[in-house]
């Protein structure tokens, strides 16, 4: 392993993403723990990466930056990229294949913080896992895979969860987001709390539960050294392929049940919510499309995940001549359904509200290859330091919304990633609203 340039990057060139023992091999947390996230190449499990390769990636070369880094991290991928075999600089191209025993494609992590930068917002509060970096590149060839020999699963103990803040302290936020709401500051902002919970033993299998559960469209976990991310999005911040761009926004939440979607689909309030969002979204696409070319496909349908019902749009647009990378992440991140509209006003009182940073929440993850990139956003998503997991959970704040019923909706979202994290089954019809 070598390093190359001043922004953490490492190349290892024909050597697989395993580290010195297969996962699951260290017990206890801390140094130890951190140890195995670096597991055997067969389990390479990268959200939205093709299901053929899944079982076939070896690790090539890795980008780490942070946001004290300095420079411009949209920049730096696509640069990186380039320079391992996958050039984005202009996605309208036609796609080529990367298969056999060259370069297949990456991973692209991009987290909230890193998306506020490109937006030209202001720092957050301080991040409660620094450990992570703010961008993850992770470049993947075909190759030789090891196996893991089965046997018992390790001890996995995970303790109380501890919030960032208070029922009444999440209330008071929702309440100061009116206020702004009526002065009319924004139209709508999105407030995200976070907890955290000690453990000991390997986080690899609970966060891979994490990204195996139902409706998760970018299922899957990305590991570096000392920190793990898991995922359960079903959410797509940005699709590009063939030259057309595709986010599909979620906003509106109810339980799992015949109620539940009946409330959703009535509901004035989630469905003026929604529809803000996507005008947004509708925004954040022209800055990249050919003019005229921005379409709605899909308004306010419900699907389900897990135990909630959500709902959701489709937004179209067909991208400008020579569309990169680069200029696509800095026109979807962060994505407007996690911000509030409009998005500059919403991430500036964000910057002021939220405890704590949003860490590997509501940002960017998943998988770039030659004229194809597929990135979900971060919400039903873990994380895992060398001590502490994290989660984060939230929603958009309008002039109607109910203080005490935002408070319990984030608990909602929350309960079955908590549970599937445990080792428990998430109970269907058992959210809070």
């Amino acid at each position: 392993m070598r390093k190359v340039g001043p922004y953490g990057v490492e190349t290892l060139p024909q050597v697989c993403a395993a580290g010195s023992g297969p996962a699951g091999s260290a017990a206890g947390s801390g140094a130890a723990a951190s140890a195995a996230y670096r597991g055997p190449a067969a389990s390479i499990d990268v959200p939205a990466a093709p299901a053929a390769c899944r079982g076939a990636l070896t690790e090539r070369a890795r980008l780490h930056w942070f946001r004290g880094d300095g420079g411009d991290p949209a920049a730096l991928a696509e640069e990186f990229l380039a320079a391992h075999g996958l050039p984005l600089h202009d996605l309208t191209r036609p796609a080529s294949g990367q298969h056999g025993t060259g370069v297949c494609g990456a991973a692209l992590y991009l987290s909230a913080a890193a998306g506020a930068l490109l937006a030209g917002a202001p720092a957050g509060a301080p991040e409660p896992a620094p450990a992570l970096p703010d961008l993850a590149v992770v470049v993947y060839q075909h190759g030789p895979t090891r196996v893991t020999r089965p046997g018992p699963p390790p001890p996995w103990w995970l303790g109380e969860w501890v919030e960032s803040w208070t029922p009444g302290q999440h209330a008071a936020a929702v309440d100061a987001v009116r206020a702004a709401i009526g002065r009319g500051d924004v139209y709508q902002s999105n407030l995200v709390g976070h907890a955290a919970a000690p453990y000991t033993g390997d986080p690899l299998p609970a966060l891979s539960r994490l990204g195996a559960l139902p409706g998760a469209r970018y299922g899957g976990v990305l590991t570096g050294d000392g920190w793990a991310i898991g995922c359960a999005s079903p959410e797509t911040l940005v699709e590009v392929t063939d030259g057309q761009v595709i986010t599909r926004p979620i906003k509106g939440t109810r339980p799992a049940t015949a109620t539940g979607r009946a409330e959703l689909l009535a509901s004035a309030k989630e469905r003026a919510e929604h529809i803000m969002i996507v005008d947004l979204e509708r925004n954040d696409l022209a800055r990249i499309a050919r003019t005229g070319t921005v379409t709605v496909d899909e308004l306010f349908a419900v699907r389900r995940w897990c135990d909630l019902w959500q709902a959701e749009s489709t937004v179209r647009a067909a991208a400008a001549d020579g569309l990169g990378l680069a200029d696509l992440l800095r026109a979807t991140c962060p994505g407007g359904s996690v911000t509030g509209a409009p998005k500059l006003a919403a991430l500036a009182q964000i910057s002021v509200l939220e405890p704590v940073g949003r860490g590997a929440s509501m940002g960017a993850l998943g998988w770039v290859a030659p004229g194809h990139v597929d990135l979900g956003l971060t919400i039903r998503t873990a994380a895992a330091d060398g001590q502490r997991l994290h989660t984060w959970a939230g929603g958009g704040i309008t002039w109607d919304s109910d203080a005490h019923a935002e408070v319990a909706e984030a608990a909602a979202k929350t309960t079955p990633i908590r549970a599937t994290l445990a080792g428990r089954r998430p109970q269907q019809g058992t959210a809070i609203r």
